[in-house]
């Protein structure tokens, strides 16, 4: 799965769990607690929204920093 389609989806999941959040500023390099502004609770919904809409399931509780990362990780994973 292309690095794009997988941060284009990841942009949805973000809108729909901060929906007053800017997403224009947000690339690859945005920490998730600094930049887009996610909490423990919203890195949950954030989880069960990437596992939903990609079609895997975590291995473990995800540690992730950036939204690079997640990119990274859900392109290795992905099933759909």
């Amino acid at each position: 799965m292309e690095r794009e389609t997988i941060f284009e989806g990841l942009k949805e999941i973000l809108k729909q769990i901060k929906p007053s959040m800017d997403l224009s500023s947000v690339n690859e390099d945005s920490q998730l607690v600094r930049d887009v502004g996610l909490d423990s609770l919203t890195i949950l919904l954030l989880s069960l929204a990437v596992e939903n809409k990609f079609g895997f399931k975590f291995e473990g509780t995800p540690k992730f920093e950036t939204v690079g990362e997640v990119i990274d990780y859900v392109g290795s994973h992905a099933t759909v």
